[in-house]
């Protein structure tokens, strides 16, 4: 709750004022029953039509004042909701998108994204309830136990006999009802990563016929949901039929106390009925109370897992500059990583996000191990290697968006752990192997929201060979893509994020498997391009293809993330068994014959 009144905070002035509006209305609701009082037992009597009809109005703009100044403070209170959870719904998703990808793993993204929609509603709601309520409920409540203190305080004390029960009550309820609505929370984190993964591999499965698969799959989650709801729900709704029960017994006591008390001449017809009428108060009061209870437990929950989120330190911090002049552009010293170092942190997380847990996930060996090599400004790399090798792995490190276990990563001799992200990044141009385009027009997408004017984008695109379908589109560089680009295809795709890439005339350029749904002349035609007007640009190149690398200053051959072989395309060949055996089952006959 902390972390939410840090929020409320820079709206203390319109709660105040809207919280006094609502007390003020709430003081005219506590006045009605007491003038109708009033009205029946010391009015009446007189049988003056004048001062009933003058009482009558008084109750009457009682009414509409307490109506009028709660819809204003209603209002208020919406707004101040409003604000306040856009406030942490922006800080949350600005703590996300500055976190290393290792926490992201470790949160995992439907996690990540149940916390920004569903919690933050759920706190929303909270906020909005607590300040309807939290100053009207209780003020009727107590208002309408001294109110009928001092009108009858023997019909009182069967009120006050109730209360206690009804605390006892509230409590263990809602003591039981949060733990139920953070589980109902991490299995909606379950669903939404079932829904996300069925909505992204639907052509997939589709293809294998697995949609029967993929609904028992998505029963079972959905019902997991149901179940987990059904026990927080059926722990709350405990409370609105014990509180009626409570109440109503108590009521029932009142009407025969009364009764007797009326009987007796002890007290006046106009007392019974308002002290039934504050009972009535009472009662609303109390089950507002309880409602207000409910949500929040609900909200509570999702503010534990939205503080999880914001108070996560940083991971990827900016260390002290550490410089060693050489002449290379790029160097990897000794490089090892493996995505499970730390289990312990990652076990949390598993279990805040209700994800499985890898038991052994600490014995696994490293993603890559002992990596070493240097470019210098303006030479190209290209690395190759079976799937799960390690070359993404290279590329995330030399980005930091993890940081190496061991060993030291250096652009122009500084160490990239002691240079700012914002700096860092603007030196790449990076196509991701599984990269997106956005639903925006081809314009946009190569600019990505950077500086760069139309001569740029155009040049960006004829060296991406992308210039040619632009032109032939009826908008050109205006149309519009539909999400996830499904009206371009692969080939096309690839070519607009290499054009992308460029566009920024980048530093340092990385191509992640960017040209496999390239032909052979598009992707020579490419290569050529690079090569004349990107001249000075250190390339690294990811490919399954040979032939996009053989070209290559140095060629980076791994295995199991290790380095087997590391040299140009004709030593490889000569002392690398692995790069050669590549060579000669995509290059053919020929290549046999000239290896032989």
């Amino acid at each position: 709750m902390k972390m939410i009144l840090s929020y409320l905070k820079p709206y203390a002035p319109r709660m105040l004022l809207g919280l006094t509006i609502k007390f003020t209305g709430t003081i005219m609701d506590l006045l009605i029953p007491w003038i109708l009082s009033y009205t029946i037992d010391d009015i009446v009597p007189l049988r003056d039509v004048r001062l009933i009809f003058s009482w009558g109005g008084i109750m009457f703009l009682c009414a509409v004042f307490a109506f009028i100044t709660n819809v204003i403070a209603n209002r208020m209170a919406s707004r101040v909701a409003r604000d306040a959870t856009e406030a942490i719904r922006h800080d949350l998703f600005v703590k996300i998108s500055y976190m290393s990808c290792g926490q992201v793993d470790e949160y995992t993204i439907p996690s990540l994204q149940s916390r920004l929609t569903n919690d933050t509603y759920h706190i929303q709601r909270m906020i909005g309830m607590m300040q309807r309520l939290g100053v009207r409920a209780p003020i009727l409540l107590l208002g309408g136990i001294i109110v009928t203190l001092a009108l009858e305080p023997v019909l009182s004390l069967t009120l006050v006999l109730m209360l206690p029960f009804i605390t006892l009550l509230i409590w263990l309820i809602s003591k039981k009802g949060i733990p139920l609505f953070s589980e109902t929370q991490r299995s909606i984190d379950r669903l939404v990563r079932t829904v996300r993964e069925n909505i992204a591999g639907i052509r997939v499965i589709k293809a294998l016929s697995k949609t029967a698969y993929e609904k028992e799959r998505f029963r079972d989650v959905n019902q997991e949901v149901v179940n987990n709801e059904t026990k927080a729900g059926v722990t709350m709704a405990l409370t609105n039929p014990s509180m009626n029960l409570l109440l109503n017994l108590g009521l029932t006591l009142v009407i025969i106390v009364g009764a007797f008390r009326i009987n007796a001449g002890l007290t006046k017809s106009g007392e019974i009925i308002a002290f039934l009428t504050y009972f009535t108060i009472i009662l609303n009061a109390m089950l507002s109370i309880t409602r207000m209870f409910e949500m929040y437990s609900k909200g509570t929950a999702s503010a534990e897992r939205i503080r999880e989120v914001l108070e996560t330190p940083d991971d990827l911090v900016v260390g002290p500059t550490d410089h060693a002049a050489n002449e290379y552009h790029i160097t990897f010293e000794n490089v090892t990583f493996s995505y499970h170092r730390d289990k312990t942190r990652k076990s949390a997380a598993a279990r805040n996000s209700g994800t499985r847990d890898d038991g052994g996930a600490d014995e696994r060996q490293n993603t890559i191990e002992d990596i070493s090599f240097a470019l210098r400004k303006g030479e190209t790399l290209g690395i190759i290697g079976a799937t799960g090798s390690g070359k993404s792995t290279i590329i995330r490190l030399l980005l930091r968006l993890y940081d190496p276990d061991e060993g030291v990563i250096r652009i122009s001799g500084t160490d990239i752990r002691s240079i700012p992200p914002d700096e860092l990044h603007t030196k790449f141009g990076v196509v991701f192997q599984n990269d997106i385009l956005f639903a925006d027009t081809i314009a946009s997408n190569i600019a990505f929201g950077r500086d760069i004017g139309m001569e740029q984008i155009e040049k960006a695109a004829a060296c991406a060979q992308a210039s040619e379908f632009i032109e032939a589109l009826p908008l050109k560089y205006e149309h519009m893509l539909a999400m996830k680009s499904s009206n371009l295809s692969g080939g096309q795709k690839q070519r607009l994020l290499i054009a992308r890439a460029l566009a920024a005339d980048p530093e340092i350029l990385i191509l992640d498997d960017s040209s496999s749904a390239l032909d052979y002349k598009t992707d020579s035609l490419l290569r050529k391009a690079l090569a004349e007007n990107f001249g000075k640009t250190t390339t690294i190149i990811i490919a399954q293809r040979i032939s996009s690398i053989m070209h290559a200053d140095r060629i980076l051959v791994l295995e199991d993330g290790r380095m087997l072989g590391y040299g140009t395309h004709e030593e490889l060949l000569e002392n690398c068994g692995v790069y050669r055996e590549i060579y000669e089952l995509q290059m053919g006959g020929e290549a046999v014959a000239r290896s032989r």
